[in-house]
């Protein structure tokens, strides 16, 4: 019974922590939207990729999807500005 409680805790755990991560992202994203400043998203990559890992191993959906959502924010916005701008 402990163990299965522990697993829940943790799952919750995870999910908070790639909310928390997608939480941090979404800041830089937004000024990377502006123009000339589409540079910053190749910095801002990683941060949505780890949140997307975390969130993968939690049994909750919204910090995944959190994560994915910037991350192809990041990558429309590199497309379009062809990765400099």
């Amino acid at each position: 019974m402990t163990r299965a409680i522990s697993t829940l805790e943790e799952s919750i755990m995870l999910n908070l922590l790639s909310l928390a991560i997608g939480a941090v992202a979404i800041i830089p994203l937004l000024l990377a939207l502006l123009p000339f400043f589409g540079w910053m998203n190749w910095f801002l990559l990683p941060l949505p990729v780890v949140g997307l890992i975390v969130g993968s191993l939690s049994s909750g959906k919204a910090g995944r999807n959190l994560n994915l959502i910037v991350l192809v924010v990041a990558i429309v916005r590199l497309m379009l500005g062809h990765g400099l701008f």
